[in-house]
């Protein structure tokens, strides 16, 4: 089997499809390229054929290159890797040049045209590919997407991407495709210069231009004598503040922790100032230092495959489907209209429940709202608006409940509440509907004892607001059976998150680790640490909101309930009365948090932040001598992947891909370092214990270092080298 065909027709068009065998969209393989070669190399050098085409015999053109293969390019790289590296970046660089080549002589003459009919979606190399071709038609289809997404999984386009886009559009606006990984439909994509034509039929209109296009048609830009980058070089004056501006942008949205942002920027900015054949070097080096970086193959793990694993079902049980035809959701409020809102737009039928009738429409209407939003942004249509609203049943009446075959409480956070609306819907729902309740910190196995089936009893707890945030925490009660748990995974799964499976205990896992980093920020500022350097700190390490600022938006009373609720359960064993100290203050000053505009931030009537609030330094005078920058961060990272070591530790998490995946989804933990297991790698497990020993002597026993880690610290051992996938089969 093969990835690349050619057929060449009467009129001598040679056509090159990419059709990858098994596959619903095509991804580039290493032997992909070889027989993309060779066809090109055959066609180039046959005088019968006029012309080129490069197509592909899916309904997309291509998702980009298989990232499974770039995460192992440095394993296969040799006993120099940064020299295989590379070299092997060079010889597809050299194969897509002999394209936009196309066999021209140094005065521009003699080459062939060479035309991509895009039927659909071009991502990564599925569009550097067509960019090296002398012209883009792409089917007119408003669900394609156009653009090179390469950033949001550690790496940047390297394979001549980034180097002709800056030189296609120059770096300004060039800088949301290749910076933020912008994608566009057809038609937007060819307004803002990415191709060239939207066509009914790209294949038969690549043909057409194939057949007409004369020497002055196929060469690039670049390649024309008098090229002048568009907006300037970095050393014209306009150029010049383009490259300030995107320093001060890329700087201020990375904080310097993505290191794929700033070799992008320095390829593109070295990468102007020389001619294209050396830029394109200047791209393949800083492309080969990414790929050397630990934090590129902990995000490409992470973010892509283990990602794609957990969403295709790599810990589901082995029993039949359990797709939901029919969702009963409890409690109308916020958290059961989102519920609501994402199962109505996956097909599924809803019965949306509340103890009043204006409680369950006005959750019905959140939905309304949300397709509104999506009109006015043409994403949606009054049509599909109406169509996702039939789906959905607002109602009182439990009886509507009946022929569920998943019900999904959503209602306060009481034990008592929650053990009343459980009888109350199994009075009238089949024997086989799975029960599962959404909470965030009340144990399942204690909620199931309500239950007369325990063994269907399962929670699934959405992160807020559900329609925005992808994880889906999915925990298992002490007797909840296989069949729960695949109902739970194959729900998450129509409704388009990404679920992570752990088992019972006190906050989970989010909510556990994500609650120590919280109060290490809080106690902080009990000391005396400056809370800008406390705020700074956690942003300047990955993090996407400062421990404060967190608290704030999700309320400080909140967090006073959880600490009260904890000390109940803990007894003498609780560890945050010095947190609580300045919790309590918080919240009888009312200073709530964002939903009363007063927090550890001060407000404005419209509740834009406005900065950290003055009185804390009132009541908590700074330190005169302040920790350093890396004390600071270590306190708020350490506190966090302690936890999930202790999580994996007491098999509440039964695996490290969904510790990462979980992590970074569910609370932001510093993507660039692929999730706490995988920065626990990065920085090497024997100085992890090490640095636990310090920060317990500093600190407290909060830092202690678990067993577990202590013992792989002995051995030098890794984390996915023990547990990881390939540990687990072996």
């Amino acid at each position: 089997m093969t990835d690349f065909t050619m057929a060449t027709d009467s009129d001598g068009v040679a056509v090159i499809t990419w059709d990858v065998p098994g596959k619903s969209m095509n991804v580039m393989s290493l032997e992909g390229f070889d027989q993309l070669e060779t066809l090109i190399d055959d066609a180039l050098a046959d005088e019968a054929v006029k012309g080129i085409v490069i197509t592909s015999g899916k309904s997309t053109f291509a998702g980009g290159m298989d990232l499974n293969i770039i995460a192992k390019m440095k394993q296969s790289a040799g006993d120099d890797p940064a020299r295989g590296l590379f070299e092997g970046t060079m010889a597809k660089h050299k194969l897509l040049r002999k394209i936009e080549r196309a066999d021209m002589d140094d005065k521009n003459k003699g080459g062939k045209p060479i035309a991509a009919a895009l039927p659909g979606t071009a991502l990564g190399i599925g569009y550097e590919l067509p960019l090296v071709c002398h012209r883009i038609f792409c089917a007119d289809d408003p669900k394609a997407k156009i653009g090179l997404p390469e950033i949001m999984v550690g790496i940047f386009p390297g394979l001549g991407g980034t180097t002709r886009l800056v030189r296609k559009m120059g770096a300004m606006a060039a800088s949301p495709f290749l910076l933020e990984g912008k994608l566009l439909d057809p038609k937007k994509a060819k307004a803002a210069g990415l191709i060239d034509e939207v066509v009914e039929d790209p294949l038969a209109a690549a043909k057409a231009w194939v057949l007409q296009a004369g020497p002055a048609d196929i060469v690039k830009p670049w390649d024309a004598k008098g090229y002048k980058m568009p907006g300037g070089a970095p050393y014209h004056p306009a150029g010049f503040m383009t490259f300030v501006g995107a320093s001060a942008m890329v700087n201020g949205k990375t904080k310097g922790v993505y290191p794929a942002a700033k070799a992008l920027l320095s390829a593109v900015y070295e990468g102007a100032m020389v001619p294209f054949d050396t830029a394109l070097k200047i791209e393949a080096r800083w492309f080969t230092n990414v790929l050397l970086n630990p934090s590129s193959g902990a995000m490409i793990r992470s973010l892509f495959i283990n990602k794609e694993a957990l969403e295709k079902g790599a810990n589901r049980p082995d029993v039949a489907d359990e797709r939901v035809k029919k969702v009963g959701v409890l409690g109308a409020g916020m958290m059961g209209a989102g519920i609501a809102l994402v199962s109505a737009q996956a097909g599924i039928e809803v019965v949306l429940l509340d103890q009043k009738q204006y409680a369950a429409d006005r959750g019905r209407e959140y939905t309304a709202g949300h397709m509104d939003k999506g009109i006015a942004r043409k994403k949606a249509t009054p049509e599909k608006k109406e169509e996702v609203l039939s789906r959905i049943t607002a109602t009182t009446d439990y009886a509507a409940l009946k022929g569920c075959d998943l019900i999904v409480e959503a209602v306060f956070e009481d034990p008592k509440i929650k053990a009343e609306v459980t009888q109350a819907v199994e009075a009238v729902i089949g024997e086989d509907c799975i029960f599962a309740t959404n909470t965030s910190t009340l144990p399942i196995s204690d909620l199931a004892k309500a239950s007369k089936r325990p063994e269907q009893f399962i929670g699934i707890h959405f992160f807020s607001p559900v329609e925005k945030m992808m994880l889906v925490e999915i925990i298992k009660g002490r007797e909840t059976g296989t069949r729960a748990v695949a109902k739970a995974l194959d729900f998450v799964r129509q409704i388009r998150k990404t679920p992570i499976v752990v088992n019972d205990a006190r906050f989970f896992y989010a909510n556990r680790c994500i609650i120590p980093y919280i109060n290490e920020g809080i106690r902080m500022v009990a000391e005396g640490v400056s809370p800008a350097l406390i705020e700074n700190a956690a942003k300047m390490v990955g993090m996407p909101l400062g421990p404060l600022q967190l608290v704030d938006e999700t309320s400080i009373d909140l967090g006073a309930k959880i600490a009260r609720a904890t000390k109940a359960a803990m007894g003498d064993a609780y560890p945050d009365g010095a947190v609580d100290e300045v919790i309590f203050w918080m919240e009888a000053e009312g200073r709530l948090g964002r939903k009363s505009n007063a927090g550890f931030y001060s407000y404005d009537d419209k509740g834009k932040r406005q900065g950290l609030w003055s009185g804390l330094g009132e009541r908590y005078a700074q330190a005169d001598e302040q920790p350093s920058l890396v004390e600071v961060q270590h306190r708020l990272l350490f506190a966090q992947v302690l936890e999930a070591v202790r999580a994996l530790e007491e098999g509440v998490l039964e695996d490290i891909r969904e510790g990462d995946v979980g992590a970074i989804l569910g609370w932001g933990f510093a993507p660039w370092s692929g999730g706490p297991f995988s920065w626990l790698d990065i920085i090497g497990t024997p100085y992890a214990a090490e640095r636990c020993d310090q920060l317990t002597e500093a600190y407290g026993d909060r830092f202690a270092c678990p067993d577990l880690l202590r013992e792989m610290a002995s051995k030098g051992q890794e984390f996915y080298g023990r547990f990881g996938p390939k540990a687990a089969a072996a």
